[in-house]
């Protein structure tokens, strides 16, 4: 059983609805448990509900009949995807993957539609995610294309603490290990393990056992420009 009014603290959109709608989201919304590895959301299937990230880790990714996968972006605890499938009423077009054990809560596709014809904050707050979204895609193509190992990881970090899609990480410590980084910034355990060394000679992470310490995080950003 989760406690459904921690949401206050883990959803930052939560706190922008009144006391009306936020009593109708508590009711509605679900949450569920996966295991590392597990799929949360298929591509393909119907978007039914908004996703967020209660507790974990997953990764965003798509893939073709080869078995060649891409990831997409990371998402950590405080993040909500899926809005853009609900918005279009259209199928999924990536694999949502839990990178190691999560809970993710689900807000029905009714209630994410009330929400937009009752509550002006939160279309405003959907407006800013979904614009900053754009910014950060358009970031990881040029990135992927003219960046370094070391400057794309330095980038897939720097993604994981974005305030605007990410909220729920007010501290910047993030529990992940360097596999994980390897996944989401598309490098092998070994490219990463030398990347992360590098940054952490430069003073930008520290490299703990199964996490990393943002020390600067700007400098993540612009790394390698």
């Amino acid at each position: 059983m989760f406690p459904k009014e921690s949401l206050k603290d883990t959803a930052a959109w939560f706190n922008v609805l009144d006391a009306n709608q936020q009593a109708r989201v508590l009711e509605e919304v679900q949450f569920s448990s996966y295991p590392a590895g597990a799929f949360v959301e298929r591509k393909g299937g119907r978007a039914c509900a908004w996703i967020g990230v209660y507790s974990g880790l997953i990764k965003v990714s798509v893939g073709n009949l080869d078995g060649k996968m891409a990831s997409l972006t990371g998402v950590p605890a405080g993040g909500w995807i899926g809005e853009g499938s609900l918005l279009k009423r259209e199928a999924r077009k990536y694999d949502v993957v839990a990178l190691r054990a999560s809970v993710i809560a689900r807000l029905p596709e009714s209630t994410f539609n009330w929400l937009l014809d009752t509550s002006i904050p939160f279309n405003r707050y959907l407006l800013h995610q979904l614009n900053e979204r754009v910014g950060q895609f358009i970031g990881k193509a040029e990135y992927d294309r003219l960046l370094a190992a070391d400057a794309r990881v330095a980038r897939c970090l720097a993604e994981l603490f974005n305030p605007l899609l990410y909220p729920g990480k007010g501290e910047m410590r993030l529990d992940i290990t360097q596999e994980e980084i390897g996944f989401l910034a598309r490098t092998s355990r070994q490219r990463t393990n030398q990347a992360l060394s590098t940054l952490e000679a430069a003073q930008l992470v520290k490299v703990e056992y199964g996490a990393v310490q943002v020390l600067d995080l700007d400098g993540l950003r612009n790394y390698g420009l």
